[in-house]
């Protein structure tokens, strides 16, 4: 079959033949419908996590959904023919072992998960990191729930899921995003109101600030922004290193608050949301033989929302 591979730091995703996947023990392979393209795929591209790959050439692709294919001995936990999703995981397939940019792909079945009848392809793909990950952001760590007054910056994939999922769960969203062009789309999606930047709602009394931008300055708002005692999650990484203030920090009381990724369990809450409705990714889809030119398009910017390539069953 073919799979699309790193090879090298530096070169594109090479088109490879390879053998198509046995069962291990344990082990069930997906027939991969849909495999999302993702900004850590560009990141193994250009070196900046490369480290994490243990071997190569290895087929990409962390955000998987399909249909089982075959089981090997000592599976318990699904059929073939079972419709599943693979959360991204450090030790799951596109990072420890061959991913989703290939027809079939081997996953142990401890990291998979059911996947509700009625839902598309491309939306279980993309729910199985940005969806874990803006709901571990906003539920788990942020602790949003009816009523709260949430503060999301940045609305690209995550921070557009994460803002449905405060939604979704009744709070009141109000949304800071620099690029002007989509703040139509926060307010279609239900936010109260939207800015360029959070410093906007100082006097919103916001509980919770989640900033999916990451870029030191936006950080630094939220805690100035946050109420006393408020809660600032910080999920994007646009900088590695950044100053807040810590008068503002300690004054305040504010909670300054880490997340990264996030459980099965957060994936499977996000796709409940999606199959009643309540949340959805702004979603390009390409075929399989465009997935090395999608990745060109991830590290063009050129991509809103989320990337995902589709198979033909």
């Amino acid at each position: 079959m073919k799979a699309w591979q790193f090879t090298e730091v530096g070169a594109p995703l090479a088109l490879h033949e390879i053998p198509e996947p046995e069962p291990q023990p344990g082990e069930i392979v997906i027939e991969v419908r849909a495999a999302g393209l993702c900004h850590s795929d560009v990141g193994f591209l250009d070196g900046t996590l490369t480290s994490l790959l243990p071997f190569h050439p290895i087929t990409l692709g962390h955000e998987i959904a399909g249909v089982v294919a075959t089981t090997g001995a000592g599976v318990t936990r699904f059929a073939v023919g079972d419709r599943v999703a693979v959360p991204a995981a450090i030790e799951g397939p596109g990072t420890s072992s061959n991913g989703g940019f290939e027809r079939k792909v081997a996953v142990h079945e401890r990291l998979v998960i059911p996947l509700p009848e009625g839902i598309a392809w491309d939306q279980a793909a993309a729910a199985t990191d940005a969806g874990l990950t803006s709901y571990h952001a906003v539920i788990v760590q942020g602790g949003v729930g009816p009523g709260s007054k949430v503060g999301v910056i940045g609305l690209g994939g995550l921070g557009s899921l994460g803002a449905q999922i405060a939604l979704g769960v009744g709070a009141e969203v109000y949304v800071a995003e620099k690029n002007v062009k989509v703040h139509d789309f926060a307010l279609e999606l239900g936010a109260t109101a939207v800015g360029t930047r959070i410093t906007e709602f100082a006097d919103a009394g916001l509980d919770v600030i989640v900033d999916f931008a990451g870029f030191g300055t936006t950080t630094d708002e939220a805690v100035r922004t946050v109420r006393r005692d408020g809660r600032v999650v910080l999920v994007g990484l646009g900088v590695a290193e950044g100053s807040i203030n810590l008068q503002a920090l300690t004054l305040n009381q504010v909670h300054l608050i880490g997340s990264q990724a996030g459980t099965l369990e957060d994936c499977a809450a996000v796709l409940e949301l999606i199959a009643a409705g309540k949340v959805a990714s702004r979603i390009t889809r390409i075929g399989f033989d465009e997935i090395g030119e999608g990745i060109g398009r991830l590290e063009r910017g050129e991509v809103i929302g989320r990337l995902v390539a589709v198979y033909d069953a």
